[in-house]
């Protein structure tokens, strides 16, 4: 099959030829028709993630159809129409007993711990566990841009950060998952103040229902707590620098919930938390990891009535020659959006 394959931490990947995957016992082989290009790629392609080996086929936000299924798979079979979460789990540890396989104790991830869908096909463990299927009105491209984006940012908001209607929601970050936090956010009826360094991504984000859109300066938690009137009821982190996370902390009103979405890694995994808010404010800080595919369904219901749209959240659809360039230059480019890959010929 045809991949992007790198070989060393921040060299520029190639499509190539490797061999082709093989479902194991219960698991599948999918055909991959779309996948994402996302920031955890570009971090894992710059050797943040310590579970990525080398050589590498990245991508995590996929779509595609049942290619093969092992012997011990019951509920899926070639031909089917199937997305899956970013984590997967193993079925047997405690967590996944208790439904929540984001969180798994012995977790696989197409695109970190295992080869991922930058390719012809894709290999996914315990199938029966960890595949959603896909409504024929679903396009693939939009089915892969739910990905990690879409479903962290609606277990971050519905799930963990548990938003209800009229509170408000400040939104550090509006890249793919920020944006998708301002989608959601409104669908579940509440009040958003966007913060943003780029006007494109600012605007993008008023045309997704954001009341407010500011332009990330040094007095931007002066700003939100304005904006809200005394602080936000839920900030959301979705960039995962330290300075966005200690401005989401610094945004929220008493007992407000911060919620961490963006992922935090390098000089920015120990961010300088004040304690002293979180105390006296007695403020709640929540972390999020992806999403059960379980939980899918809520969200499914949602698209399908036209309340979500997630689209709308895709700027830009491209071929997987151009993937290389995409992934080593995700960084610099300022397009508000996501870039899927659809074009796998």
């Amino acid at each position: 099959m045809r991949a992007v394959l790198y070989e060393a931490f921040g060299a520029m990947p190639a499509v190539t030829t490797v061999p082709d995957p093989a479902p194991d016992p219960h698991g599948v082989v999918i055909r991959v028709e779309a996948s994402g290009v996302c920031r955890s790629d570009y971090h894992a392609w710059g050797g943040h993630d310590p579970t990525v080996t080398l050589p590498h086929v990245p991508g995590h936000e996929l779509a595609g159809t049942v290619e093969a299924a092992g012997r011990g798979v019951t509920r899926w079979k070639p031909g089917d129409r199937v997305t899956v979460p970013f984590v997967g789990g193993c079925g047997t540890c405690a967590e996944c007993h208790g439904g929540n396989q984001q969180v798994c104790d012995a977790q696989f991830q197409p695109g970190f711990t295992h080869w991922g869908s930058f390719a012809d096909y894709v290999a996914i463990g315990q199938a029966d566990l960890n595949l959603v299927a896909l409504p024929e009105t679903m396009a693939f491209a939009t089915a892969a841009s739910l990905g990690c984006r879409f479903v962290t940012a609606w277990r971050g908001v519905v799930d963990q950060g548990r938003v209800r209607p009229g509170e408000w929601v400040a939104v550090h970050g509006c890249g793919g998952v920020g944006l998708s936090v301002v989608m959601i956010a409104r669908a579940m009826g509440a009040r958003v103040v966007a913060v943003d360094i780029d006007a494109e991504s600012l605007a993008l984000a008023r045309d997704l229902g954001a009341e407010t859109a500011l332009h990330a300066g040094p007095d931007v938690v002066g700003a939100v707590r304005e904006a809200t009137g005394g602080g936000a009821h839920v900030s959301v982190d979705a960039l995962g620098i330290a300075e966005t996370c200690v401005n989401s902390v610094r945004s929220l009103r008493k007992r407000g919930r911060h919620v961490q979405l963006g992922w935090m890694l390098g000089d920015d995994a120990t961010p300088p938390v004040p304690m002293d808010l979180v105390m006296g404010n007695e403020l709640h800080i929540i972390g999020s990891h992806g999403m059960q595919a379980h939980r899918y369904p809520e969200m499914m219901a949602l698209i399908a009535a036209g309340r979500l749209s997630p689209e709308r959240l895709i700027a830009e659809t491209i071929a997987l020659d151009a993937a290389p360039g995409a992934l080593a230059g995700f960084d610099t480019r300022k397009r508000a959006g996501i870039t899927v890959i659809t074009d796998f010929g």
